[in-house]
């Protein structure tokens, strides 16, 4: 049992040094052999971890959306119970943007994924798949708000979760400084409240 612990903190400690790599010098440089040397292990003992770079950030990918997962959860706890679904979709899209080192970190690393993706068939299977799950979930909350009267009756859900996920877009905007933080959340937060003003 304590090999497996041992195991699984080595992989997560593989998976933050490539998202430094990601991070500070792009996708371009997320070798096994950088990002080794990030991590401060040798070549062989990553390739003992991951069989090969497509592995290694697969799993780092995974991480990351696990990492974010995980403090939406908390955001979510912090709410109430049951906390309104508006609040809900603010954590959510809060998360999504590189607003703080950790959401900034794993931004990163999904954007470096998604371009992945486009030459790999196989990373672009996952990614297709993990975006279609994220979605999916976003769109049950907009379903169940507009079934509870939260938003009005008129509202299309599908084209409302589209609209959602398209304020992650403000991401680039952020990461280059054409916009503040803020600017970015008072978008997010003017977009719910037309979103949740039910006229019905």
């Amino acid at each position: 049992m304590p090999k497996q612990v041992d195991h699984r903190e080595r992989r997560e400690t593989i998976a933050r040094a490539l998202w430094r790599v990601v991070e500070q010098r792009g996708i371009a440089h997320a070798s096994v052999r950088e990002v080794a040397q990030e991590a401060g292990i040798s070549h062989g003992a990553v390739q003992h971890y991951f069989a090969n770079r497509e592995e290694m950030l697969v799993f780092a990918m995974d991480f990351a959306s696990e990492r974010t997962s995980r403090r939406v959860a908390e955001g979510v706890r912090e709410l109430g119970d049951p906390p309104h679904p508006r609040d809900v979709l603010r954590v959510m899209l809060a998360e999504m943007l590189p607003l703080h080192p950790d959401a900034r970190a794993t931004s990163r690393m999904s954007a470096a994924y998604v371009l992945e993706a486009l030459h790999d068939a196989n990373i672009r299977t996952r990614a297709r798949d993990g975006l279609a799950h994220g979605r999916g979930l976003v769109e049950r909350i907009v379903r169940q708000a507009i079934a509870d009267g939260h938003i009005g009756p008129d509202r299309d859900p599908a084209t409302e979760t589209n609209l959602l996920l398209a304020l992650t877009g403000l991401t680039p905007l952020i990461e280059l400084n054409v916009i503040g933080p803020q600017e970015a959340l008072t978008a997010v937060d003017q977009h719910l409240d037309r979103l949740f003003t039910n006229k019905a």
